[in-house]
């Protein structure tokens, strides 16, 4: 079903070009691991299962991950109708609504394509967003799954967790243990190699685009839902919000970064933007800002916060 979310041809290019130079880069190294390990049929059985165990079990996995559990519209009945408020407005498939019991105020979709979607919020978003806000985030959330961007990070993320599992696989598996003649070394030195290689570029790529794309989230949700000065706001809020949580338990998020609405870590200064998952706050909200006067929007965006 195509949703009423405007398509993004920017979004499409960096996808497809990023996608492109992953696949790339997956072919070099499975013809490589073939090669080094001399043994196509399990390299083979590996990637096929753990890309297909990533992708049917993501939803799963983060839910898992953040306590995360599926609610009915009998227990938050404000929160199922402004998702299907929103998914009425889009043309889209209304995705399981779950909430998870944490005070880190942040909400993360998950799931392998539109008809087999989870939206998650926390209950401390929940308490600290007026509704305008809540909308905001939740249609940003939603661009996520129409634009299939969910489903797009893992398949591209996949390279990169094989590459860290082969270097794992190098130490601990039993092709290794109570060898120490030369042909080992050479081999276990280069799976390290070409895994650490792999990682690192897979690792780059797939950052450069999931900051792409949750821009494009926000302009999408500020399209749809005609506000762009909530969403801010709820950025400047969230942002703000969880700079004062303890260490200990955004450490329970890290890991699952790319889904969420704001980093789970907070902005990352200089250059190690280059890692982060996520744009910087000032751009996210210079980006509102511009669209807010293109809307004609009263208020300008990041000062009801």
């Amino acid at each position: 079903m195509q949703s009423r979310f405007r398509s993004d041809r920017r979004l499409t290019a960096r996808m497809g070009v990023t996608l492109f130079l992953l696949g790339l880069l997956y072919v070099a190294f499975v013809a490589a691991l073939i090669v080094l390990l001399k043994s196509w049929i399990l390299v083979v059985v590996l990637a096929a299962g753990l890309l297909l165990a990533q992708y049917w079990f993501s939803d799963r996995v983060a839910l898992y991950a953040m306590h995360g559990r599926v609610v009915e519209r009998e227990e938050y009945p404000e929160l199922h109708g402004v998702v299907d408020r929103l998914c009425a407005q889009a043309d889209m498939p209304k995705p399981v609504v779950a909430v998870s019991n944490m005070d880190m105020p942040n909400a993360f979709a998950t799931g392998r394509n539109p008809d087999h979607a989870v939206l998650c919020v926390t209950t401390g978003l929940l308490r600290r967003l007026e509704p305008g806000e809540l909308e905001g985030v939740l249609a940003h959330e939603l661009s996520h799954v129409a634009h299939k961007d969910v489903a797009v990070i893992t398949v591209a993320s996949f390279l990169g967790v094989l590459a860290g599992l082969m270097v794992r696989f190098a130490f601990y598996s039993q092709l290794f243990r109570g060898r120490k003649d030369q042909n080992t070394l050479v081999i276990f030195a280069g799976v390290m190699g070409v895994s650490a290689v792999v990682y690192a570029l897979s690792f780059l790529l797939i950052r450069a685009l999931s900051r792409y794309r949750e821009l494009a989230a926000d302009r999408a949700a500020a399209q749809l839902t005609g506000r762009p000065s909530e969403l801010a706001s709820a950025l400047t809020k969230v942002t703000g919000e969880i700079a004062r949580i303890p260490t200990k338990d955004l450490r329970t998020a890290q890991a699952f970064n790319a889904f969420f609405f704001t980093p789970a870590l907070g902005a990352q200064p200089g250059i190690t933007r280059l890692f982060s998952t996520h744009p910087s706050l000032e751009q996210r909200l210079e980006q509102l800002s511009r669209m807010s006067v293109e809307l004609g929007e009263a208020t300008a965006p990041g000062k009801a916060a």
